[in-house]
């Protein structure tokens, strides 16, 4: 049966990406679960989960800028009405959610991998849910 827990979380910018490795591994520990797939989630339409790199700061704001890059902030193309379509294809890009196996209790990820929240339309509270299924 699928255990889940839930992340409160503020973020301080329009756009930033925020290591949540250390709240993902806690949640763990208090769910109880020993070997399985931990299934980390956002339940927004303007944020994102991935997996990279968290050792280098600059690895998280070259993410960025290639996002920006990517996708203009500001287009006169842009429908939507709440001025926040960049959020949204951002998000879309980065994807929902991200899935690390879990040994022992212990998230399994690379040496120099964690697991970031993708804020695209802050600052803001936001909430996370973490699923294991064993």
């Amino acid at each position: 049966m699928p255990q889940t827990a839930v992340i409160e979380l503020q973020t301080h910018a329009a756009e930033e990406l925020v290591d949540i490795t250390e709240e993902v591994a806690s949640s763990l520990a208090g769910l109880g679960v020993s070997d399985g797939i931990c299934w980390v989630s956002s339940p927004h339409t303007t944020a994102g989960i991935t997996v990279n790199e968290h050792a280098d700061p600059d690895v998280r704001r070259d993410m960025l800028h290639a996002l920006d890059r990517t996708v203009a902030r500001h287009d006169p193309a842009y429908r939507h009405a709440e001025g926040n379509s960049a959020a949204h294809l951002k998000a879309s890009l980065m994807g929902l959610s991200a899935m690390v196996p879990v040994r022992e209790g212990r998230l399994t990820l690379g040496t120099w991998q964690g697991i970031f929240f993708c804020e695209f339309d802050g600052p803001r509270r936001r909430r996370l849910l973490i699923t294991v299924l064993s």
